[in-house]
């Protein structure tokens, strides 16, 4: 018989073992559906418990009607993770939550998705939901609204009617000077404007000006449409329809408008082609930039207002005022002929829904922006979430080509292409949790060697089937990254690393990578992770980082990239590195080869990954953005050639 003093203690012992393992079951909390894109769906689902970070969730999804399952990628465990800069006293702990996208879906189409968790500790709670979401549309112009023809100012010709002199007259149905405000006869949803050919040019100093923006030069519009019935602004069709801003800041103000359409127009000589909106103040909603060509801008477009959703900025032409022959330097921009921030970026956003796709873009400091928000909001209505920037051409910039800086959850970089960058390609200054996704880019000649900024401690990073031509030797630390099938190939500057594994967290990942190192250098690979048991170190640094001369000491010591490889630009059909002595060179597109060498050693080297690369063409997924034997992306504009606008 056993004595109750044993037994109390067999009781302690079985109490605290219990209490021990609290932690480590997961139990499912909020399930969130973020607003669908085009192509792209973003989900969250929140947790607790799940200590040992083990938990994982399964994704499956199928057309509605369809009786087959189509596996998408897990989601991304996130939470716990510090995001901070002490500059601008930033820091925030990414809260616990699953998140992740189904990509490359159908436009228009209902889709119905299922997500499993489990956990070996055990799940406490309903460990599946089903949900059916339908991917957007490109918007459109409604047939049940009006026709309102606008002709320049002295147009002589015959003219459909009703017509207008200026784009003010057909929206606001207003006066010259300041009656242009009195707006007794708007626009009104499911209209559209058709701005026929010539030049819409107003003199600021002239207060009877017909174009009815005096003295600032600004088209203020502010009347709210919707998905329905749109407002459309559009070229009619008949030749150019020029905007020029004569100088003026901005140009269109639409920060008060929702569900506008802006389509077949030139833009040119402003500084801000469109203002869309102000963090904490007001920004658009739904707004389209279709088929313009904006030019000799400072910025084509900007919104900070994290309220804003559903832009869709596809297949323009966007050129800024730096130089077109040779490439700035971002430390000294006084250099080479080019005054400082002659044009800033092209695009920038916050917000949820965005899509900015099939663009090109040149001569800016930055070419694709997230706004550098700082701390999210707490109302999941006001996050960055489900943003989409794919298969755009970026050329000649000063900094980026692309910062995801400022997003919290599904930021969806792929398909791009870049080529010169004097400081960086690809950006995450930070992502607040991610996952952000960088899939399938090209990047070409990044002289200072920052291919990714991955700065101010991001954390939820996926790096998968990049070809990057280019150093990435940032050595600031970053959380829960993830990095597969990608070839990156340094260009023999002297004393660089191809590649800085600068880990915050043990959970970071990277394999089936292969890496061309810089012949003139002695240290091939950086090495920075958390001691051994510990999850996640923030007081690393760029000292703490070990180094090896070959891949196969950084394999035996860090247990990264068993499956990495070692290549050289024979991996391609015809390509050769940038020239490290001619660091402001400038190269171009269309004289690059990216295609791989069907017998080079990226050829079936990669991970199969669900929904990245389904449709591999061999034995396995070949490496970098290209898969052998697929037609090329489009990059840029659909229908440049065929464009009023192409020169």
């Amino acid at each position: 018989m056993m004595r109750p003093k044993f037994l109390y203690l067999l009781f302690l012992l079985s109490f605290t073992s219990v209490q021990l393992k609290a932690g480590n079951p997961v139990t499912p909390g909020e399930f969130i559906v973020e607003p669908p894109t085009l192509q792209n769906l973003g989900f969250e689902w929140k947790v607790e418990g799940d200590d040992n970070r083990n938990a994982s969730v399964e994704v499956v999804y199928r057309k509605e009607g369809e009786t087959t399952w189509k596996k998408a990628m897990p989601l991304l465990r996130i939470g716990g993770e510090r995001v901070f800069r002490e500059m601008e006293k930033l820091d925030y702990t990414v809260p616990h939550l699953f998140a992740g996208s189904i990509l490359d879906l159908e436009e228009g189409t209902s889709y119905e998705c299922k997500f499993t968790m489990s956990d070996p500790d055990g799940v406490l709670g309903e460990g599946e939901k089903t949900v059916r979401v339908t991917t957007r549309t490109a918007p459109k112009a409604s047939d049940k609204g009006r026709i309102l023809h606008v002709y320049p100012p002295g147009f002589k010709g015959q003219k459909e009617e009703p017509s207008f002199e200026g784009l003010k007259a057909a929206y606001f149905g207003s006066g010259l000077g300041d009656w242009s405000v009195v707006s007794e006869n708007k626009v009104q949803p499911g209209d559209v404007i058709l701005v026929h050919a010539g030049l819409y040019k107003a003199d600021l100093e002239d207060y009877v000006d017909p174009h009815g923006i005096p003295f600032d030069g600004t088209y203020v519009l502010n009347v709210k449409a919707t998905e329905e019935n749109p407002i459309v602004i559009k070229g009619a069709g008949d030749g150019k329809a020029i905007f020029d801003g004569n100088g003026a800041h901005r140009l269109f103000d639409v920060m008060g408008t929702s569900h506008h359409i802006f389509e077949d127009l030139v833009i040119r000589n402003t500084d801000i082609a469109f203002s869309a909106g102000t963090k904490e103040v007001i920004g658009a909603t739904a707004l389209s930039v279709i088929n313009c060509r904006i030019e000799e801008v400072g910025i084509a477009l900007i919104s900070e207002f994290a309220g804003s959703k559903n832009f869709y900025i596809a297949d323009n032409v966007i050129l800024g005022r730096d130089p077109r022959n040779h490439l700035v330097g971002w430390a000294n921009p006084g250099k080479y002929g080019a005054s400082p921030l002659k044009s800033y970026m092209g695009l920038k956003v916050y917000g949820s829904g965005h899509v900015i796709c099939h663009n090109s873009l040149a001569f800016f400091h930055d070419a694709i922006n997230i706004s550098t928000y700082g701390t999210p909001e707490k109302e999941q209505e006001l996050k960055a979430v489900s943003i989409d920037i794919y298969n755009n051409d970026m050329h000649l910039m000063v900094d980026d080509f692309i910062e995801a800086d400022g997003g919290v959850h599904n930021i969806r970089v792929m398909r791009n292409r870049g080529v010169n960058s004097a400081q960086c390609a690809l950006s995450a200054q930070p992502v607040f949790g991610g996952p952000a996704y960088f899939i399938r880019n090209l990047v070409y000649h990044i002289p200072n060697g920052f291919a990714l900024k991955f700065m101010a401690k991001p954390a939820g990073l996926i790096v998968y089937h990049n070809t990057i031509i280019a150093e990435n030797r940032n050595t600031q630390t970053y959380s829960n990254s993830h990095f597969r099938n990608n070839l990156f190939l340094g260009t023999d500057a002297p004393g660089r690393p191809i590649h800085a594994f600068a880990h915050a967290t043990s959970y970071s990942t990277s394999d089936y990578n292969g890496y061309r190192p810089n012949k003139q250098s002695e240290t091939h690979f950086l090495w920075i992770s958390p001691g051994k048991g510990q999850q996640m170190d923030y007081s690393l640094t760029g000292a703490d980082a070990r180094s090896f001369s070959s891949l196969e000491e950084l394999r035996e010591t860090s247990g990264l990239e068993q499956n990495g490889i070692m290549v050289d630009y024979d991996v391609f059909n015809d390509l050769k590195g940038p020239d490290p002595e001619n660091p402001h060179g400038v190269y171009h597109a269309v004289d690059l080869d990216f295609t791989l060498n069907p017998n080079g050693k990226a050829i079936d080297s990669g991970e199969r990954i669900p929904n990245v690369n389904d449709d591999f063409k061999g034995s396995a997924p070949d490496l970098g953005a290209l898969e052998h034997g697929d037609d090329l992306p489009i990059y840029g504009p659909r229908n440049l050639k065929n464009s009023p606008f192409y020169r």
